[in-house]
């Protein structure tokens, strides 16, 4: 059982979200919490697993109280859940430890199956701000590592380069006029052979060293 505290200022925010994740049979909402404060508060007495966290809250904000959370727990995850893509904020709570960054328009499903892979040690970011991290990781690049993609095809390594742009499956199966199953099939042989857990991390790693422009 995931053990997970909401941190949002809004109360029909908190409680819209208690309601939909307490429908997943692997998910236990301990509390709710309106400010960073209250959210350090909350994880001195229950041990916990993940905290959905929004960014832009009275007292302290999210990026602060991720910092913080992150400092004195580093073993818990912070999933942020905003309505901010702007760079500044993306990459501030990136910056402070953030494991994971999605939009409050994400679909039930998409959020459930995010707090299931975070604690696994996943790195779900939102396809419309995952564009803008990598463009930014890209600015960073390494000097090229000429073995460390050489196992890829040439189809993995277009796919590779899509995943880079933030596209998500049905995107990329779009773009190259593939099925998604198919696509999946590609993504998972990629993840395999770059030996890393998510497409997040996949292409942090392709950037880095150059293996995609």
């Amino acid at each position: 059982m995931i053990k997970l505290i909401i941190c949002d200022d809004q109360e029909v925010v908190c409680q819209g979200l208690k309601a939909i994740l307490s429908t997943s049979e692997n998910i236990q909402v301990i509390g709710i919490a309106n400010n960073g404060i209250e959210a350090l508060e909350l994880l001195q007495k229950h041990p916990m697993d993940v905290v959905l966290m929004d960014l832009k809250m009275p007292i302290m904000n999210g990026i602060h109280a991720t910092k913080a959370i992150k400092e004195k727990y580093p073993e818990i995850k912070v999933l942020v859940l905003t309505t901010y893509d702007a760079d500044a904020w993306l990459f501030d709570a990136i910056r402070n430890g953030a494991d994971g960054y999605l939009l409050k328009d994400t679909s039930r499903e998409a959020l459930v199956q995010a707090i299931e892979e975070i604690v696994v040690g996943n790195t779900p970011v939102d396809s419309k701000v995952a564009g803008k991290l990598f463009k930014q990781l890209s600015k960073q690049a390494m000097p090229g590592d000429s073995t460390l993609g050489e196992n890829l095809s040439d189809r993995e390594k277009e796919i590779l380069k899509l995943i880079a742009q933030g596209m998500a499956n049905a995107e990329i199966a779009q773009n190259l006029f593939l099925s998604e199953g198919t696509v999946r099939n590609y993504v998972s042989a990629i993840l395999e052979k770059l030996n890393v857990d998510d497409r997040t991390q996949a292409a942090v790693l392709a950037l880095r060293y150059g293996l995609v422009e």
